[in-house]
């Protein structure tokens, strides 16, 4: 069930980031940390040989079991962890979800449009340092276009799915003066999406801009000047300030 106990972490962590904005309280942070374990711990058992896997939940060393069925460790659940442990700054786990190989993740076909998989090989490869990372960026902007993908609905894909991309490309090129107007596109766009209707308006997943907050992340780490103040970019997780504060 470590697949329900990420989700329903990460459910959590939306639910206190809603409570607490800026995550100004430590107890936001926590709940952060603990998605992030939970979501490496969910990709270090899915892909672990041995009987029992160690990992680290909620300050407590733990073995989990590795199960027999494999549980819903695919692409777009790793896009997830990976934004989480960006956001948290735990290099170990970026160094983890990125060493696992692209085509375990994939999915049958028809369940994510192809961009996802080299959206991934582009993560992967810029952690690592691997080649051609301006090759896997464009490809991953080619495959995302309207036109092309089909599976992810349009409002979704535009919104919410293509603006982390953006945002990457303008980290990777070092582009200090187009990065904080694509930042606050990126957040525009979020809050159209989950504003549109009741239904989205009470969607805790909303709470939160996932994917342009870690993009923040790293761009604020680099020195990038972020004056961008906003509910879905948590002031204390963009600028770090609860780490350190208890092992992770």
């Amino acid at each position: 069930m470590i697949d329900f106990a990420f989700n329903t972490a990460a459910s959590a962590m939306c639910a206190r980031c809603a409570a607490d904005p800026r995550a100004a309280a430590v107890e936001t942070w926590e709940s952060t940390v603990n998605s992030m374990q939970l979501g490496a711990a969910l990709f270090a058992v899915t892909y672990s040989t041995e009987g029992t896997v160690e990992c680290c939940i909620d300050r407590k060393q733990r073995h989990l079991p590795v199960p027999a069925s494999r549980p819903t460790a695919d692409a777009g659940t790793w896009l997830s962890a990976f934004w989480l442990a960006v956001i948290c700054r735990d290099q170990e786990r970026l160094t983890q979800l990125s060493e696992i190989p692209l085509e375990r993740l994939r999915s049958p076909e028809g369940s994510y449009d192809e961009y996802i998989y080299h959206w991934v090989d582009t993560l992967q490869s810029w952690w690592l340092r691997r080649p051609d990372l301006a090759d896997k960026l464009i490809a991953t902007i080619e495959a995302s276009d309207p036109a092309v993908a089909r599976i992810a609905p349009q409002d979704l894909l535009q919104a919410v799915l293509y603006p982390p991309i953006n945002l990457f490309y303008h980290y990777v090129r070092n582009d200090r003066d187009g990065f904080a107007p694509a930042l606050a596109d990126s957040l525009k766009l979020h809050k159209a999406y989950w504003t549109l209707n009741e239904d989205r308006a009470t969607d805790i997943d909303g709470s939160i801009a996932l994917g342009p907050l870690a993009i923040a992340c790293l761009a604020y780490d680099a020195g990038f000047t972020l004056d961008i103040e906003s509910d879905y970019l948590p002031k204390h997780l963009l600028q770090r300030t609860w780490l350190g504060e208890f092992p992770t």
